[in-house]
């Protein structure tokens, strides 16, 4: 077997390994819609999933009065609340993950979620034994400065250049970009595929067994 180019496996959550893309699209709309604001199209709430919740609210409409933020999150957090429990992860992703550990690759998570919301999300789920250590936007930058994968490379004690972060958003990958890990795409999420591509990621997977594929032969 050939030497493992990587040490260190961090993903994304929400649209990398839960399918969450069109309910947090429809929860940006509905937390614009209680508060009377401009509704985002699909494609312009979709661009911003991956970001801080507070930085979201501020790039989906950023015509808007600032004081109506916070307002946006409150409403945001209500309806998603509401509609958690109903996702699943990607078909494939619990494999995926189970063959990996079990191969010796150090797991993280580097989410545009709070800490809170991780937590639950990865218990309905029952991964949370699953990741060696996960950062989330309350607790550091938001993507795309590099800081989180600066942060979990320092916890687990891994070389960046060892780092591999994969994601369905250019935020992902300009974060591996800036932080100097490599990135990885997944097109079945938030971004289209084109504007993953012109992050030049080292691969961009169609779909979650081809990511499998890849990082079995690959890795």
């Amino acid at each position: 077997m050939a030497r493992k180019q990587f040490d260190l496996i961090v993903f994304d959550w929400d649209g990398t390994l839960m399918d969450s893309t069109s309910t947090i699209v429809k929860c940006i709309q509905a937390a614009a819609r209680d508060l009377s604001l401009p509704i985002p199209r699909d494609d312009v709430a979709a661009h911003v999933i991956g970001l801080g919740l507070h930085e979201a609210m501020q790039a989906v409409l950023p015509e808007v009065d600032p004081s109506y933020y916070p307002r946006m999150v409150e409403r945001y957090r209500y309806h998603f609340l509401s509609r958690d429990h109903e996702l699943a992860l990607f078909p494939g992703v619990q494999d995926m993950l189970v063959e990996l550990s079990q191969s010796g690759y150090f797991l993280a998570v580097a989410t545009g979620k709070s800490r809170v919301g991780l937590n639950r999300a990865m218990n309905d789920v029952k991964l949370l034994s699953m990741f060696d250590a996960t950062r989330c936007a309350d607790e550091t930058f938001s993507k795309p400065h590099p800081a989180m994968l600066q942060e979990l490379t320092r916890e687990l004690g891994q070389d960046m250049r060892r780092t591999v972060m994969i994601g369905d958003t250019s935020h992902d990958l300009l974060m591996a970009n800036n932080a100097g890990a490599s990135g990885i795409a997944v097109q079945y999420g938030a971004h289209p595929a084109d504007q993953l591509a012109a992050c030049q990621p080292l691969y961009s997977a169609a779909t979650v067994a081809e990511l499998h594929q890849w990082l079995s032969e690959h890795a």
